[in-house]
Formats: structure tokens, sequence, C-alpha cells
């Protein structure tokens, strides 16, 4: 039975070619506001010129660059500090989901009078209010910029945590395919991969029948595994582009997780793999999901078979067999984009599993799974079976 949700979706969405054009209209204009955004790219790729083209009847721009992958808190400092200083109303983050969490944290943390760090160890609760935000996406990938959730990082401690919020909901979010033309390869599959494990986390859990939610996960599944490929390939294809852009968009704006479990387990493991190994986060996803289903395919097994029919077209009378099937096909599908699926690929030794293993336990992430049966000791199993 689909379990009692509230769906709560606020951010306007804007999509097309030529879409930055409506910030002038959408933001208001006696706020003041501050642009943050990456490094060089936003300038070289030439959506930083269109935002400013698009905003060039405001007397004064505040910016805030130079925001990583994996966004920095003690960097992420400094921001906050020049938000408080100038008064800072309205934030417009232009990049991908790095960025925009990036200014979901400044947001919140901005008008929070006590350490910004409690902000992050209480996974958001502790605040309860934020300076309004909107989004301009150049890399689909996290959906950040439709929903309440952020990740952020603090080197400093080796840590990468999740947190959220009703009032980081950005305002609105522009969607230009033609704004991701200029991705790379590997960052054009890094945001495949990283929209289709969001879906796997919302999707291959408990059958609780919720028929609509499962069937658009699956629709969104057989959208990258159709366009993936062409937009990995082509880099200027605008409709295999859209279509990417709107996946990454929808498999996050808390839909697919409506009134059903999540599980969330391969992304809270793989955060700690980045932290420590410094490794991407897509690329972390790719070595953890495929020993994680391995490991769950008796307590999965309802999900799975029906992921190895819709999605696969699998049909084989053993299930089990079938189940297998479907999940060596996706694993051949990561590596057709270039994923490692290996932890021994990167040369990470049972030494980085007992580091990872214990990262967990000090972030408390120590019940995972829709189950809550995924624990440190498990963890451990899954990992290095992958060696």
């Amino acid at each position: 039975m689909i379990r009692n949700f509230t769906f709560y979706s606020p951010t306007k969405i804007i999509f097309g070619k030529g879409s930055i054009a409506a910030i002038k209209r959408e933001i208001p204009h006696d706020k003041k506001l501050m642009l943050l955004y990456g490094n060089s790219s936003l300038k070289k790729n030439g959506t930083y010129d269109k935002i400013k083209s698009a905003l060039s009847d405001r007397t004064e721009i505040f910016e805030f660059s130079g925001i990583d992958p994996n966004p920095d808190y003690d960097y992420l400092l400094n921001c906050i500090n020049e938000v408080k200083r100038e008064k800072i109303d309205y934030l417009l983050a232009a990049g991908g989901g790095s960025v925009i969490d990036a200014a979901k944290f400044v947001a919140i943390a901005s008008l929070y009078e006590d350490d910004p760090w409690e902000i992050i160890k209480t996974f958001g609760a502790c605040a309860n209010k934020a300076i309004p935000l909107a989004s301009i996406v150049t890399l689909p990938a996290s959906g950040s910029e439709v929903n309440r959730d952020a990740v952020i990082s603090r080197k400093s401690k080796k840590a990468k945590l999740p947190f959220g919020n009703i009032a980081i909901y950005p305002q609105f979010t522009i969607l230009d395919p033609e704004l991701t033309f200029t991705l790379s390869k590997e960052q054009t599959a890094n945001g495949i991969l990283d929209t289709f494990v969001h879906v796997l986390e919302q999707y291959l859990t408990i059958n609780v029948n919720a028929k609509l939610q499962d069937r658009f996960a699956e629709s969104i599944l057989l959208t990258l595994l159709e366009d993936g490929t062409i937009a990995y390939n082509e880099q200027d294809n605008y409709e295999a582009r859209s279509n990417l852009m709107l996946c990454s968009t929808m498999a996050m704006n808390g839909f697919l997780r409506a009134g059903v479990p999540m599980d969330w387990a391969t992304h809270m493991i793989s955060h700690e793999i980045t932290s420590l190994l410094d490794i991407p986060h897509a690329r972390a996803l790719a070595l953890v999901i495929g020993p994680y289903l391995d490991y769950c395919k008796k307590q999965k097994h309802e999900k799975l078979l029906q992921y190895s029919r819709r999605v696969w077209n699998i049909y084989e009378v053993n299930e089990e067999k079938a189940i297998d099937m479907a999940l060596d096909k996706t694993m051949i599908f990561f590596k057709s984009l270039g994923f490692k699926t290996k932890l021994s690929d990167y040369g990470i030794t049972e030494k980085e599993i007992d580091k990872i293993v214990r990262q967990l336990i000090s972030h408390q992430m120590i019940k995972l799974g829709e189950n809550r049966n995924i624990t440190p000791e498990v963890v451990a199993s899954i990992l290095t079976s992958s060696l």
C-alpha cells in the first residue's frame, strides 16, 4: 500500500532555448543580487555573458566564484560573510549541482545566528529560514535545482554530508539544453549515471504498489538508456540533451519518492569514498551500486525482477537469472560511458575500506537502506567483494 505523503514542488521550471532571458522578469528588481558560480567554464562557454546581458539593467551584481565540485564548507564561509556584509537578499546559482548546493547552504547559513556547521550536523533541522535563491543549470545531474536537499563537504574534517530544509527550495530554475553543449564526454556521462542511480535509489526498494511512481521511474531509466549514448557521442544533439536535462530534474523533484520507501545507501557510502579518496561523485557511485545491488538481490527481489522485465525486457523464466542479467546489463551500460566499476580499478585496498567504514560510523550512518539493515559490517563486506 502506498504510504501517506505530502508532495510539495514550488520551483518554477523555465525550459528551452534562450530561457536565460527570463531571469530579468523572475528576479525582483529591488533585490540585492549575488551570482554564484564555479571556475572558468561559465565564462568560457558564454553563459556568464548571457546572464549579464539578461541583467544589464541592474546597476550592481555581486559575484562569488571558485566553487569546486563537492563545495567546501570552509570556502563557503567567505561567501556567507560577504552576503551578510553586503546585505544580499537574493542568490542566483549558475552551474551544476555543486554550485546550486553551495547557494542553498549560503542561503540558509546567512540567516542562521549560531555556528553554521550545526545546520549540517542536524541535517538541516536546526534552521527555518533562508535567502531566496534561483538557479541556471549548466550540468544536469543532481536535480538540486528543484528540491530541498543539498550536500556539503568539509575537507578539513574529511566529511561530505547531506542536509535538507523546506526553506531552500529554489524559486525558479532555468533549463536550457544548449548550455550543456560544451560539456565533456566525462561530464555528460557523470550526469547520466548520477541521474540513473538517483532513480534506482527510489525505485529498487519495497514494493508498495505505487504504480504511477514506478512507471514514472521506469520512463526516466528508459529515456536515459535511449538518449544517454546519443548525448555522450553527439555533443550538440539538442533533442537528446533536452531529454537528459528533464530526466535529471524530474528524477529528484520529489514525486518518485512520494509514498514509497527509499534506499540511499549507495549515495551515503559513495560520499565517504569521495571525501576520503577524492573520487568524483558519479565515479564513486559506479563503484558502489553494482556490488550493493548484488548483495541486496534477495531483499530487493520483487523490484529487481520488475526492473529486469520493464526496463531491460528480460523475460527469462528463472527469476534469479533474470535479475543477474539485468544487473550485468546495467554495468555494461555504465562501462560504455567510460566508468570503472571495481574498487580495484582505483587501487583501493582493504585499508581504504576500513577508513570508509569508520567514516560512516563517525557520521552516524550505521543503519542504511530501506530496511535499515545495511550496517557498517555489511558495507565492509559489500566493498570487499569489489576488490
